[in-house]
């Protein structure tokens, strides 16, 4: 809507001369065909007077609008062009007559006049079609709510309205206002230019103001978002601003609309500039070649033509004299709605001449009725000053906005263009210099966030979802685009930083062939492995000998082929851990160990009863012989271990699981099971009651002869076997994932190595280096020396 020119024009077309009756307008000019304008040449200052039709209120009680004055003379200098054009209208002079409605006071006493016939009666009936009234076309009044009131008392008599420069909405409806039309753009891209400008700038956190009334609620609900603008008739605005100025508002930004972007008298407001800077969407600027000078004319020969009562309703002579004044102020505004005056008498003429079907040499003068002229003004496209002038569906010329900036230095232009709003909805900036009311003209921040940085989510901090704090996405989550206010969680096998936008997948940690320690393992198993079938074919070569018998005879390969398997089960701990590697480390080495300390058990118990049960019980240790009692017990404690084994397995599944790490939950170590440290108890239980057990007939019989005498091997093996259970246990207490792994594989070598080269060492080193020891008479005489102390 246009408030700052506060006019409204009506366009009256008769078939017959003006006769000459006193005329109700303030201006008239004879014709062929009678024009009729409503302007709001004066705005209440004060309760008004009571108001008659026949009586309308003196200038006293009134204040100038002077862009009104404006607006009369570009549609008297359009009806003059019309008037002495030889394409348009030929042969067809126009009148016109103008009434000032002050504003909204006084709008409904011309509408009435302009619908009653040349009887001054406005008569009711059921069909208007061959009604004449005293006009065939309404342009005007400007202001919405003013407009909407006339619309639905002209559509009634389907009169012709043409609005210049109300914005409202509500005249796009067709079927409440089938004869309704706009030259000047919506409301809607009117907000559109306002948002645009906001999106330019990145202001998302504004204060808003608006008025009361039709104007200020449509265009609020049309926004519906935050921004500093003013959404108000300039009527109230004077008073507004200078309290603004009084109480010493500064340095803010001011977004005007269309009602008040161009208006003067707010302009020259004193010290308005205080307040920072004003920007507008102001209605496009149109030079109209002519007008300029057909302004002066008319402001030179205005005190001569204020004498004149019969032209002038208003009972004083000040009227015209303040349009003389006003001169300077019109032009420094610009011609910015003028063009839609204008143009909105041309579009009346073009439906006037194709209704008369007029050519070049003239037109078919006879009776129309104000219903035929409407599809007319529907159908009408032409160009005008460069611009197709043409009505949409909705009865609106297309878009006609731009963006101004109120310039303090520049009086003679006060309202610069900055931008322009194209068609596309697109904002398209002329200069990028714009004077801002900041330290070094940097462009004012209005937000009430900063924008969050990447991996940020948005917290609310206020009811409403435009203000918000930002916070870090923890460790693990990430910020999906979709929803900037909520960190998601990555998936089970993805893991992310914190800030992140998006999840990686967890580093895969496992003991690697390349890695130092892994390196060391599998040299140590494999000097194992030699070492252990080195002796193996040494207590081969040598089965028959002492040393080999009193280790243990046939029942040491048994160890030995337990220890090989258990050093080539070592790799089975590097690598990426599978399912058939786990099966592996939880089967292969336990039963290999137990074969081992097993053996060495029944080996240490048969040395003693060799030594003190032969000769206590004899018949118990003659049954133990017959029956080879030490490979039963090997079996019986074998068969027991399986057992273990394989319930160990039903229970605790050999299948590698992700373990995440909470010191680096970036990084995923493979177990091969949930519940490690139950298997490993289960497996490890058995052969702890063996190694006691074991360390127990070696303690008694240390006495035994030094070739018997295994004590202090089977104690440097049970000693190894204990520090790594015992190791492996207090890394699983305090640590998780790979590191336990390498203490697991550590404790496998150091067990195998201990019975291999503790126990089986010991033995090879008499064999090559003291074979005298290696004879039967070595051995009687030390059984005798024994037998001898004992008596």
């Amino acid at each position: 809507m246009r408030s700052t020119g506060g006019i409204a024009m009506c366009v009256s077309v008769l078939l017959t001369m003006a006769g000459s009756q006193t005329q109700y307008s303030d201006f008239h000019l004879a014709g062929d065909y009678l024009l009729g304008g409503l302007f709001s040449l004066h705005t209440e200052t004060k309760s008004s007077p009571h108001l008659s039709y026949s009586a309308v209120p003196t200038c006293q009680a009134y204040k100038l609008k002077k862009a009104s004055y404006s607006h009369l003379r570009a549609m008297r200098f359009a009806v003059e062009q019309i008037n002495n054009s030889s394409t348009l209208l030929p042969g067809v002079s126009l009148g016109y007559e103008m009434v000032d409605v002050c504003y909204l006071t006084n709008f409904i006493h011309p509408i009435l006049y302009f619908l009653a016939n040349k009887h001054s009666v406005v008569q009711l009936h059921n069909n208007y079609t061959h009604y004449q009234p005293r006009v065939l076309a309404v342009i005007g009044p400007d202001s919405s709510q003013a407009v909407v009131i006339a619309a639905q008392v002209l559509s009634l008599f389907l009169v012709p309205q043409i609005s210049y420069t109300a914005t409202t909405n509500e005249l796009s409806d067709r079927k409440r206002f089938p004869t309704a039309f706009q030259t000047i753009s919506s409301m809607e891209q009117q907000i559109v230019a306002m948002q645009l400008l906001l999106k330019e700038f990145r202001w998302n956190w504004i204060n808003i103001l608006y008025s009361d009334d039709d104007y200020g609620r449509q265009n609020l609900k049309l926004l519906r978002a935050r921004v500093v603008i003013v959404l108000s008739l300039e009527l109230i605005l004077p008073f507004f601003f200078q309290e603004a100025v009084r109480q010493n508002v500064t340095d803010l930004v001011w977004i005007a609309t269309e009602a008040w972007a161009t208006e003067p008298a707010l302009y020259n407001i004193t010290d308005l500039w205080r307040l920072g800077t004003i920007l507008g969407v102001a209605v496009k600027e149109f030079s109209i070649p002519g007008l300029d000078d057909f302004r002066v004319s008319l402001a030179e020969g205005a005190n001569e033509q204020a004498s004149d009562q019969t032209t002038c309703n208003q009972e004083c002579d000040q009227c015209l004299r303040a349009a003389q004044d006003a001169e300077h102020s019109m032009r420094a505004q610009g011609e910015r709605t003028d063009f839609s005056v204008y143009s909105s008498v041309y579009i009346v003429a073009h439906a006037l001449h194709r209704l008369l079907g007029c050519n070049t040499t003239g037109c078919h003068k006879r009776m129309v009725y104000p219903w035929q002229l409407v599809p007319e003004v529907k159908r009408v496209n032409f160009s005008l000053l460069n611009e197709r002038i043409n009505f949409r569906e909705r009865g609106t010329i297309p878009n006609s906005f731009e963006i101004i900036q109120w310039k303090w230095d520049q009086p003679n232009n006060p309202f610069q263009k900055i931008a322009s709003y194209s068609r596309n909805k697109k904002l398209l900036f002329t200069i990028q210099n714009i004077s801002w009311h900041t330290p070094n003209n940097t462009v004012p921040i209005s937000v009430c966030s900063q924008q969050c940085e990447y991996g940020q989510r948005r917290k609310p901090v206020t009811v409403s979802s435009c203000c918000f704090e930002c916070i870090d996405c923890e460790e693990g989550t990430f910020l999906n685009n979709n929803d900037l206010y909520n960190c998601q969680p990555c998936p089970a096998d993805q893991w992310s930083n914190a800030r992140s936008q998006k999840c990686y997948p967890r580093l895969l940690k496992y003991l690697e062939w390349q890695e130092g320690i892994a390196v060391v393992l599998l040299l140590f198993s494999v000097l194992g492995l030699v070492a252990t079938v080195v002796i193996s074919v040494i207590f081969a070569i040598h089965l028959h000998t002492p040393v080999v018998k009193s280790a243990g005879g046939r029942m040491c390969f048994l160890m030995l082929a337990s220890l090989i398997i258990g050093f080539i089960n070592v790799p089975v701990y590097m690598g990426i851990p599978t399912e058939f590697k786990c099966m592996c480390r939880q089967i292969v080495y336990t039963l290999c160990f137990t074969v081992c300390i097993s053996c060495l058990t029944v080996r240490s118990f048969q040395i003693i009863s060799i030594f003190k049960m032969a000769a206590r019980l004899p018949k118990a240790y003659s049954y133990w012989m017959k029956y080879n009692g030490q490979y039963i017990f090997i079996t019986v404690i074998l068969a027991l271990k399986v057992t273990i084994v394989v319930t160990n397995v039903i229970i605790h599944p050999s299948i590698p699981v992700p373990l995440v790490l909470e010191d680096d939950p970036s990084t995923v170590e493979l177990q091969c099971n949930k519940s490690f440290k139950l298997s490993l108890l289960m497996n490890n239980s058995l052969d702890t009651f063996l190694s006691i057990l074991c360390f127990y007939f070696s303690y008694i019989g240390k006495e035994l002869p030094k070739n018997y005498n295994e004590a202090k091997y089977i104690t440097l093996c049970m000693t190894c076997y204990a520090v790594s259970e015992i190791a492996i246990f207090l890394a699983m207490s305090v640590y998780r994932g790979m590191l336990v792994t390498i203490c697991d594989v550590i404790g496998v070598v150091i067990n195998l190595l201990g019975i291999s080269i503790g126990y089986f060492g010991p033995k090879c080193y008499l064999i090559f280096f003291h074979p005298e020891r290696n004879t039967a008479a070595y051995f009687q005489s030390v059984i005798q020396s024994y037998t001898m102390r004992q008596d």
